[in-house]
């Protein structure tokens, strides 16, 4: 079966394994999620997150969810750009998350980072989910 959005297939996964109150979950691995999870890890979303390679030639990523007295660390995690959509930010129109309470994550020509740090460095890019 084909994946057309790896990146939401990801954020889904996060968000029900804090429904069902887990400790990890695991997904395929690509770079592009890597990327997207060394910001969560950098933003203190989650706890860590390690790559496991397997004998066929597969990898798949572990990912170590983070909780803060009982209750998950995100509250809500959101694809805004999708493969039907595609959600492209100027610099000057980067969307503020809950008041700056959360983070865009995009995907700029610098790399992926979150909305403060594409302010700083004064670059736009493709809007990829919303963390709060």
């Amino acid at each position: 079966m084909s994946m057309n959005d790896p990146l939401g297939d990801m954020l889904t996964r996060i968000r029900n394994a804090y429904g069902r109150r887990k400790t990890k979950v695991s997904t395929p691995a690509s770079r592009l999620r890597a990327r997207v999870l060394d910001v969560m890890k950098a933003e203190g979303y989650i706890r860590d997150y390690s790559q496991v390679e397997f004998d066929n030639g597969k990898a798949e990523i572990e990912i170590e969810l983070k909780y803060y007295e009982g209750q998950p660390v995100i509250r809500e995690i959101a694809r805004v750009s999708k493969p039907g959509r595609r959600v492209y930010v100027s610099v000057k129109s980067i969307p503020q998350v809950a008041n700056g309470l959360g983070i865009s994550i995009l995907s700029t020509p610098k790399g992926v980072m979150t909305d403060h740090e594409a302010r700083e460095q004064n670059v736009g890019g493709e809007v990829l989910c919303q963390i709060f």
